[in-house]
């Protein structure tokens, strides 16, 4: 028995993106196969294809981006029959597309990632983030692991020690530049193996990453599309950007696959620790004094 730690992330290249997040969705092993099919047959049904085929990707940045939300509004709800007809042929038609094919496309994607949510519920799926201020002070060292990561595989190993304390964690990040990943994997190995809450959590996260491809991966593609629904419309006192509104009940659906952990904490033995964590500056404390 273990859970795969499918991990992906969202304004890194600080160019539009309100907040940096880096974002992880947990499946469970048994229930990986069973909810890659259910969410392959809600592609087929939204789009009455693959859309994935070819050189499309679903990723968040094109399924949600304003201007679907404004295409998918430019007329009524069209039904579901219908509208998988016409936004297959929006696909196959590309830029001679008309209105009404136009708008089923649109319609198609957020119902898509809607159903997307709904299946990951369904298979008890667990949503974490670490959430940073583009502005946030980090103090950059090739030797360290930096403290979005590190808090992201906290909450996850608070999750698996609440579920079992035998089962394991396997990480999988979407591939990056092969000097990147390599960096990555330095910096985890020595995280895992010297520090004190790096060698506890080791007893359950595999130190050992993998590394795939997104388009061909579908957990890494849900944790896109979690990471940028919370740069984009996540929440709290701490976060003070301005929200896309039109995403609120994707929100409310990944707020709904969270995960809290209750934790002894100073005088506190009831301590609630969420899988979201907002991070406010990157630098340990012994760097901030």
């Amino acid at each position: 028995m273990a859970y795969f730690l499918f991990v992906d992330e969202s304004g890194q290249d600080h160019r539009n993106s309100p907040y940096e997040v880096l974002a992880g969705v947990a499946i469970e092993d048994r229930d990986l196969w069973n909810l890659i099919q259910a969410i392959q047959a809600a592609e087929i049904r939204h789009f009455g294809t693959r859309y994935s085929n070819g050189d499309r990707e679903l990723k968040a940045r094109e399924l949600l981006k304003k201007k679907v939300y404004r295409l998918a509004a430019q007329l009524e709800l069209i039904p579901e029959d219908e509208r998988q007809v016409l936004a297959r042929s929006c696909l196959e038609a590309g830029a001679t597309a008309g209105k009404r094919e136009l708008t089923a496309l649109a319609q198609a994607k957020l119902a898509y990632v809607s159903e997307v949510f709904d299946i990951c519920s369904q298979f008890r799926c667990k949503a974490f983030a670490s959430i940073v201020s583009t502005n946030a002070p980090v103090l950059r060292s090739p030797e360290f692991l930096r403290k979005d990561y590190a808090y992201l595989f906290e909450r996850f190993f608070y999750f698996l020690e609440d579920i079992n304390p035998s089962i394991s964690g396997i990480v999988v990040f979407d591939e990056l530049d092969k000097s990147q990943s390599h960096l990555l994997v330095q910096q985890m190995d020595r995280y895992f193996k010297h520090s004190t809450k790096g060698r506890q959590r080791s007893g359950q996260i595999i130190p050992e990453p993998f590394f795939v491809h997104s388009d061909l991966t579908t957990g890494i593609q849900i944790a896109d599309l979690v990471a940028y629904i919370v740069s984009w419309g996540f929440r709290t006192n701490d976060m003070s950007k301005p929200a896309r509104l039109e995403l609120n009940n994707l929100v409310n659906q990944v707020c709904q696959i969270r995960y809290r952990a209750i934790r002894e904490v100073e005088d506190n033995p009831n301590f609630a620790i969420w899988s979201f964590a907002v991070i406010t500056d990157l630098r340990t404390k012994e760097q901030q004094n």
